[in-house]
């Protein structure tokens, strides 16, 4: 996995030097930003979290991975 920089600390996968510690990460375009997904402990996208999309440019995406620490 590559390393991924985060700088939402009060998420569950903020890890020490703005680092994600996730063992997965879902990237999801602005128009679904809403949207609830589950992904399994492995990393597996379940239901309609394993759709594709198409971003224009990096503005229209979002982090589903979020997980509030509180």
């Amino acid at each position: 996995m590559p390393d991924v920089k985060c700088n939402v600390s009060n998420c569950t996968y903020w890890g020490e030097g703005n680092n994600c510690i996730a063992d997965a990460i879902l990237v999801e375009i602005d128009k679904h930003a809403n949207n609830s997904y589950d992904m399994s402990a492995d990393g597996e996208l379940r239901g309609d979290a394993a759709h594709k999309d198409h971003a224009h440019d990096p503005a229209e995406t979002c982090c589903h991975t979020f997980r509030s620490k509180h």
